[in-house]
């Protein structure tokens, strides 16, 4: 039996407290006040080490005409400008983006992948249909590979309806219009900064038919083929959609897809008592905390 969700403050949660907007504030009395703020500076200190790490390895393995990653790349540079006295090209500057990039990707996957399993479990008839997709086209003695998805639909569109469903960020980065606009009964100026809301465009019923149900229908045609849809944004769109998006759909189809490849899903109890409810948590969507059984396939 696992238990998913059972972080006892989420990063999300504690970014979103009172106390924490006070600090960011008044950031000095970080040091000396006590309160869960700690965690986030023990858990920054703890990855900040992690990423530190892995550049060391990098540095000892680089060849600057042959990168392979973005440390790579930013080594190289490094090296390049390591004679101008005010080259911002350092460590520090290194390992605050990468750390950056490492937080939004680990904690968006994996609150998409526990709503994901939720989401399956509620809705055995959905999980049966994945099982026998997946033992048809992979079987089991192989490990999934990315290339099975264009063979598995069902696969494809039950991770794509997880992404709409879930709509983990309902509210979009910062834009600015760039010349007048009129929206409706409003101008809106040249300038004027927007907040998109993707939640009216996931839930939006002139494209997917039952917007409040899970159903990955939405994203299969009458043949029961893959069909993309203008629609589906959980990534944004644009010069500011997300960077790491390619990345998070392979992650989310080949965890998911090995995970269902050798388990069978199983709830604790009343599978009609299973809620699906999630929780809104400043500009983030979380799952609620549950228990499942993971049972051999």
């Amino acid at each position: 039996m696992a238990t998913t969700g059972n972080v006892p403050h989420p990063p999300p949660v504690i970014f979103n407290r009172p106390w924490v907007q006070f600090y960011n504030f008044l950031p000095a009395f970080r040091v000396y006040l006590p309160g869960k703020h700690k965690i986030i500076s023990r858990n920054l200190e703890k990855m900040k080490h992690f990423i530190l790490e892995r550049v060391k390895e990098h540095q000892k393995m680089l060849d600057p005409n042959n990168p392979q990653v973005y440390i790579d790349c930013y080594l190289s540079k490094m090296q390049q400008e390591k004679e101008n006295p005010h080259s911002e090209f350092d460590l520090e500057n290194l390992i605050t983006p990468a750390v950056d990039l490492f937080a939004a990707g680990t904690e968006t996957t994996s609150s998409t992948l526990r709503y994901g399993l939720l989401l399956i479990l509620k809705h055995p008839e959905i999980r049966a249909k994945i099982h026998e997709e997946i033992d048809h086209v992979i079987g089991h003695i192989r490990v999934p590979s990315i290339t099975d998805r264009q063979d598995m639909p069902y696969m494809d569109a039950m991770v794509h309806e997880v992404q709409r469903f879930s709509d983990l960020l309902p509210l979009n980065l910062h834009h600015a219009v760039n010349q007048d606009v009129k929206f409706k009964n409003y101008v809106l100026p040249k300038g004027t900064t927007i907040l998109p809301v993707l939640s009216s465009v996931l839930y939006d019923s002139k494209e997917f038919l039952n917007p409040d149900q899970f159903d990955p229908q939405h994203f299969l045609d009458k043949n029961g083929k893959f069909k993309k849809s203008d629609y589906f944004m959980p990534f944004s769109i644009g010069k500011r959609s997300c960077l790491g998006e390619g990345l998070a759909r392979m992650e989310l189809f080949l965890f998911l897809t090995t995970i269902l490849q050798n388990f069978t899903l199983k709830p604790v109890g009343d599978p009609n008592a299973i809620s699906i409810k999630t929780n809104q948590v400043g500009f983030f969507t979380v799952p609620p905390h549950y228990q499942l059984c993971f049972l051999p396939h």
